[in-house]
């Protein structure tokens, strides 16, 4: 009796192991040997398949109890009655990476937050943008110098950029210079190629090839009721950039945030290039600049449900215009003024889980003065424009995985300039967007029908016809196993850009008869994700190959002695964008982060098979290019290394050799350490840009500057 007492206790001290033993026992053996029967009853049941499904439901439901409870249950029992100690499993930590939107997406998408912002040291908007695959960043050299982005050859007109919620737009030349905004109050850049899957948007939002979305930081209030961020730039070629962020929580429901920047560099830095047979040896002239910028936010909550965004936003701006090198005249005197001044809102309505309303406004007023004394004689160009925006958009949720959305936008724009035989346009926007989204465990599929309506009014002459047209477009996504990160997408879009004010009416060059520039992108990619592998702690894979066809391209051609802008370009675009996204952890104290990026595309001319420029490449358009970074991350400091990259290009649509730009390649590196001290933060970052020294052109007799320094402080409390 003895003998097998001691054995039935054995039995029970090895199963008072498990959370589910933590109740006591009978020291006789009687429990233990009801126990054995019902476990002889259940193995039987075991074998039936209804049983065996439910079974395991209910040991995960069990399971799931248990984690959020096992510590209530612990806290309860005083002992086991057999050892007279209670038996605590240790706590384990099950930790699931989220699988990137990026990855997720059934269009390319790509995303960059403000940690991977500091991790790659950039500044500026521009340089941001660069890290994206199959985006071209046009810059015409310098701080001061204007950058606009390009999608897929498409054109900086086809490019959309979102600021806040709501679209930034230039009815005069259809192009914006992503060179106003700062990054120091920005959380996140997202670019979006072709269809988005966010259909609770804008109708504007659908109406372009590529959109930039600049996203800024919102105020957080866990830990106190402000926030500074103070933030000071200096370095090479006289640049000067202080900054400051201030968030002020007024309320439990309201909130205010306030930033402003000051910037100013005479940007007058030596360089070398040839232009023809010259080697030209000189000093960039008049390519100073002075920028003012402003914003203020208001948050507010009406009710948990409901919230609205007011801002407003100030930059003004004073730049010399160096223009192109020329040999035998360097003089330039060339001088541009900007005042951009808008107010813009967005109320959010969540009426349910299942049904929610937006409604946006802007109004926006821009001003230039283009100003030169010249030999000729003194030129003083001076436009306004302003722009009155609404929007609204409904989405509902119609269970089994459908979604709906009706986005319904107004547009305004006027222009007016002091130039003789200004016309005086004004236009009329009605865009009406309806989307619908399809999401089911593995697969995803969206579709949208963009209506647009415009007409147009003028002074003096004679005005555009009205222009109608739908836009349709969709995606899908698929992931065919479950186990495996791999999703495999598809998508395409038609799509148009209408002719900005300067193609229908700049002075004897414009043509109020040109039709919209219509596209047609489709694209095919595979993506693929993963975590924990080997040394490799996260990698993301993506691949897509597209296909783009323009046509009806507006260009300036030759006509009776002066250029007109006609309809006359078709373009063929075939390539390939490919990402990679790294991370690992090397040593305790050593980890590393890696991304990269390639781009092949193929823009060529298919206007006229027998002219000389028949399936020649568009102008400013890399075959080839491409960038990467290198970080490594130690609790002293932080390394970046960064590399950009581009093959040769043409200025002219004729790819004849003396029209070519050659190809470049720019590395950096940046230093960056981080102090904490209770609430207080303070970050350092050297960077060293351009290392190898070199004066490459991105614009033709535009030099970019040779090697130059930055130091960053930044102070947040």
């Amino acid at each position: 009796m003895k003998d097998g007492k001691a054995r039935q206790t054995g039995v029970s001290q090895k199963t008072c192991k498990t959370k589910s033993c933590l109740h006591s026992r009978g020291k006789d053996g009687k429990n233990v040997r009801n126990v054995e029967l019902q476990l002889e009853f259940w193995m039987k049941r075991w074998n039936e398949p209804a049983f065996r499904v439910g079974y395991r439901f209910f040991i995960l439901v069990c399971l799931c109890a248990l984690t959020g409870v096992g510590s209530v249950f612990a806290q309860q029992a005083d002992s086991d009655s057999i050892t007279g100690k209670v038996h605590q499993i240790p706590d384990v930590t099950v930790s699931v990476r989220k699988t990137p939107q990026a990855v997720k997406a059934t269009s390319p998408l790509q995303v960059m937050g403000k940690m991977e912002m500091e991790r790659l040291g950039v500044h500026e908007v521009a340089d941001a943008v660069r890290h994206f695959s199959g985006v071209t960043v046009k810059d015409y050299g310098g701080i001061g110098g204007l950058k606009t982005i390009s999608v897929r050859s498409l054109g900086t007109q086809h490019t959309g950029v979102i600021y806040d919620g709501v679209a930034v737009s230039d009815c005069q030349s259809g192009q914006v210079d992503i060179s106003r905004f700062s990054l120091d109050n920005v959380s996140q850049l997202t670019m979006t190629i072709g269809q988005s899957d966010d259909i609770y948007q804008t109708a504007r939002a659908f109406a372009s090839a590529g959109v930039l979305n600049i996203q800024t930081a919102r105020p957080d209030f866990q830990e106190t009721s402000y926030h500074v961020n103070a933030n000071l730039k200096a370095g090479s070629f006289g640049l000067v950039n202080p900054s400051i962020l201030y968030n002020q929580r007024l309320s439990a429901k309201t909130s205010l945030s306030v930033y402003g920047d000051f910037l100013r560099a005479d940007g007058n830095y030596p360089f070398k290039m040839w232009n023809g047979n010259s080697l030209i040896d000189s000093k960039r002239n008049n390519s100073d600049i002075r920028t003012y910028r402003a914003e203020a936010t208001l948050y507010t909550n009406f009710t948990s449900r409901q919230d609205l965004q007011v801002k407003a936003y100030l930059f003004d701006s004073e730049r010399g215009l160096p223009g192109g090198v020329i040999y035998d005249n360097p003089y330039a005197a060339e001088r541009l003024f900007d005042k951009n001044y808008f107010g813009q809102f967005r109320y959010e309505n969540r009426f349910s889980d299942r049904l929610k309303l937006q409604a946006l406004g802007k109004f926006n007023y821009s001003w230039n003065r283009d100003y030169n004394d010249e030999a000729s004689g003194i030129t003083d160009d001076r436009y306004r424009q302003t722009e009155t925006y609404l929007s609204a958009t409904l989405w509902g949720d119609l269970g089994k995985g459908f979604s709906l959305s009706l986005a319904q936008d107004f547009v305004y724009n006027y222009l007016h300039t002091n130039l003789e035989q200004c016309q005086f346009p004004q236009r009329y926007t009605l865009l009406t967007a309806l989307a619908a989204q399809y999401h089911l465990h593995s697969f995803t599929a969206t579709a949208s029908l963009l209506n647009t309506y415009i007409t147009e009014d003028v002074r003096i002459g004679t005005a555009a016809a009205d222009r109608k047209r739908l836009s349709p477009s969709f995606s899908v996504s698929w992931k065919p196993f479950e186990e495996i990160g791999l999703r495999f997408r598809a998508s395409y879009k038609d799509i148009f850009r209408t002719p900005t004010f300067n193609d229908l009416y700049y002075l004897v060059i414009g043509n109020s008869g040109l039709r919209p520039e219509t596209t047609k992108q489709g694209n095919w990619g595979v993506t693929w994700s993963g975590s924990k592998l080997g040394f490799l702690n996260f990698l993301s894979l993506s691949a897509d190959a597209y296909y783009n066809k323009v046509r009806d391209k507006i260009v300036a051609v030759p006509a009776m002695f002066v250029w007109k802008m006609m309809n006359v370009g078709k373009v063929e675009t075939i390539g390939v964008d490919v990402n990679l996204s790294a991370e690992s952890r090397l040593t305790e104290w050593l980890k590393c982060y890696l991304t990269a990026n390639y781009s092949f595309m193929q823009a060529e001319d298919v206007t006229d098979p027998d002219s000389k420029t028949w399936r020649n490449q568009i102008v400013y358009t890399p075959r080839h290019s491409g960038g990467g970074n290198l970080t490594l991350e130690t609790p002293w400091i932080n390394v970046s290394y960064n590399l950009t990259y581009a093959s040769e290009r043409y200025t002219l649509a004729q790819n004849l050799p003396d029209y070519r730009i050659k190809p470049y390649s720019d590395h950096g590196i940046s230093l960056s350490r981080k102090f904490s001290w209770k609430r207080h933060q303070l970050r350092l970052q050297l960077d060293a840009l351009n290392l190898s020294n070199r004066n490459y052109e991105v614009v033709r007799f535009y030099p970019m500057p040779g090697r130059n320094y930055k130091i960053s402080i930044n102070y947040y409390l």
